[in-house]
């Protein structure tokens, strides 16, 4: 897999709600460590995206922003 995003965590799918439209899924990078991404429900199916499948979490944004306490 090759993309220009610069950032991608690799991980493994804790969860999946799938929806009528969307499906939440719940990747784990590290254990303890979770992002959850919201996909359409076409994009979920082509995947096939399940429980236990190592996926990567592709962010592509303009900006990260930090925040702190």
């Amino acid at each position: 897999m090759k993309i220009s995003a610069r950032n991608s965590l690799k991980g493994k799918v804790k969860e999946v709600t799938p929806g009528a439209v969307n499906a939440e899924i719940v990747i784990e990078i590290v254990p303890g460590v979770e992002v959850t991404s919201i996909i359409t429900k076409s994009s979920f199916e082509k995947l096939g995206v399940e429980v236990g499948k190592e996926v990567y979490a592709v962010v592509k944004a303009t900006d990260v922003l930090i925040g702190i306490e």
